[in-house]
């Protein structure tokens, strides 16, 4: 199978909206522990909502008019800016804009998920190609 950026963003959608849905159920990965402590990857509400939107505008991309490149590079962008923020804002652990929970586990997270939506956008062919 040749990787492409519809590959790329359906994978990364499901991922997404996976991920935001378990943020709602207490674990020791995303969200909060059983006894209220925070995971690994610390979220509240709103983070886990926008993980759900992020897997839905890369749905989107591969489903609909906006072009799967599109979605990937868009989401790329604005994800590289909230780990730039995330490292620059006073209390880099706690909330962000006063509304989305993270840690530091999130802000370096944040960067990986950047350099990964902003190569699919950018690096990898739209569709699939004709092997040989």
């Amino acid at each position: 199978m040749d990787l492409n950026a519809r590959t790329a963003a359906f994978v990364l959608g499901i991922v997404f909206i996976i991920v935001g849905v378990l943020g709602y159920i207490p674990n020791p990965l995303v969200g909060h522990m059983a006894d209220g402590s925070p995971a690994i990857f610390a979220t509240n509400s709103m983070h886990n909502l926008v993980h759900i939107v992020s897997g839905i505008v890369l749905l989107l991309g591969v489903y609909t008019a906006l072009t799967p490149s599109l979605a990937l590079k868009i989401l790329g962008v604005v994800y590289a800016i909230v780990a730039v923020l995330g490292f620059i804002m006073p209390g880099a652990n706690g909330m962000m804009l006063g509304m989305i929970e993270m840690n530091m586990a999130d802000h370096w997270l944040h960067i990986a998920l950047a350099i990964v939506l902003l190569y699919a956008g950018f690096g990898l062919p739209a569709v699939r190609t004709a092997t040989a």
